[in-house]
């Protein structure tokens, strides 16, 4: 059962770790270009040498 309690520690320091990554890159603006990795694959012009 002491196992079982340990387990469940380990679980929730990592959900919080995650949870704190998340808001992390929210605060830093890392989601805020939404559109613009889909714009730029519909108009990539350059064409791929073969090798």
């Amino acid at each position: 059962m002491s196992a079982f309690f340990v387990l469940v520690g380990v679980s929730i320091l990592v959900a919080g770790g995650f949870l704190g990554a998340f808001i992390w890159s929210v605060k830093n603006d890392q989601y805020d270009d939404r559109k613009g990795a889909a714009m730029r694959i519909l108009f990539d012009d350059e064409i791929q040498k073969n090798k």
